[in-house]
Order: C-alpha cells, then structure tokens, then sequence
C-alpha cells in the first residue's frame, strides 16, 4: 500500500510525494534536459541531463554534463519565479542589449531568479561557493547529491515568504567560462561575482517523469 500525502503540509512543497508503506513504493521522478546556450562564444556544445528523485525524506540529485568548459568549477542551481509562476529557458532572441550573448540578467524574464545551487549543500541555499562541479579535461562532469528535503523545503519557505519548491515549475542552468574569455562588460552578473563565473552555458526545463 502507497499512501499519497501533501508535500505541501509535510515538507514545503507542492504536490504529492509516495511514502513507502510498504516494500516496492515508486519513487517521485523529474528530469530536465539540458542544451547550450552562448555556444558560439564557447566553441563547444553543452549537453546533459538533471534527474530529481523523491525518495522518502531526501532529495536525490544526479546531474551529467558534457561539452562544457574544460579545467574549471561550473556553478549550477534552479532558476525560477518566487511567487510560482512557470519558468523556461531563455533563448537567443532575449540578448535585451544587443552585445551578442546571454548573460545572467537576461534570463530573469522568463527564467526568474536563481533559487537553490547545487554545490556540496543545497539545502542551506548558499549560492556563491567555491563547492560546485569541475570540469574534466575533457569538459564534462557528474554531479550526485542526497539532499535532506525537509530542511531544503524549510529554508526555500523562509527566503520565499512560504512558497513552495515546485521542481515542475523551474528550470536548471549551468555557468561559467573561463576567466580568460574575454566577456564584455555589457554581460552583467550577480552582485560581485564576475561574469565569467555566473553566464549561463545550458539550460533544460524540469519536468514531471510519469511513472507505471
């Protein structure tokens, strides 16, 4: 037996999660798959995929990317809009400055704000760390991640005034060039964090996977 209970009342976010009464309970599953974007700038081709697993107490993270920049850390995190609204991915034709690339806050339109990272701790919802992926030197990398959902719900209620996570309704973005690309200071950035490190290189919509 699979009981079906509110995340919304036990957790913080919206929906159902399956709590295994039982042996064999399936688990709650969203994926986003992620494309370039900047891809002229970079010279390669950003691909991968984001596998969110709701199992239980916890929230499992797998994150797979290939084609990225080589020898460098990627910051990476959800993006999306506070009062729940449903985010997408930015596209080439929302270059608001017409400087040829996508920066940061030309993806807040459609894309929000950025929300949780994943680095060694999403939970605590710290965005600038020096704890997320590095690159190979053959410009992919693998992130996996077993996030205590209860206290992740607790800190997204609080910076969002009791919204709730709503993985179906944000998008995951992947960062970063080298600090030697040469950006022009028409990309804009977060707060003081430098352009190289916060410009967007992938982004994939995070969807619901409907299980049997």
């Amino acid at each position: 037996m699979i009981k079906h209970i509110s995340i919304l009342k036990c957790c913080g976010i919206v929906g159902s999660v399956l709590l295994p009464l039982a042996a064999g309970a399936q688990a709650e599953t969203y994926k986003a798959h992620l494309t370039g974007i900047n891809e002229s700038k970079l010279g390669s081709k950003p691909e991968g995929d984001a596998t969110f697993t709701v199992v239980g107490d916890n929230l499992e993270v797998h994150i797979t990317m290939r084609g990225v920049p080589r020898d460098i850390e990627h910051w990476e995190h959800f993006h999306g809009f506070p009062d729940g609204r449903d985010a997408t991915c930015v596209t080439p034709e929302m270059d608001a400055n017409h400087d040829t690339y996508i920066d940061l806050g030309e993806t807040e339109v459609v894309s929000g704000t950025t929300m949780v990272p994943f680095n060694d701790k999403p939970e605590e919802m710290k965005i600038p760390t020096h704890t997320y992926p590095h690159a190979s030197a053959k410009g992919d990398f693998e992130y996996r991640k077993l996030v205590p959902l209860k206290q992740l719900a607790e800190t997204f209620g609080k910076t969002y005034s009791g919204q709730s996570i709503d993985l179906d309704r944000r998008v995951v973005y992947i960062h970063g060039v080298p600090s030697d690309s040469g950006l022009p200071d028409s990309v804009h950035s977060l707060g003081t964090v430098p352009s190289h490190v916060t410009i967007p290189i992938a982004c994939g919509k995070i969807e619901r996977i409907d299980t049997p």
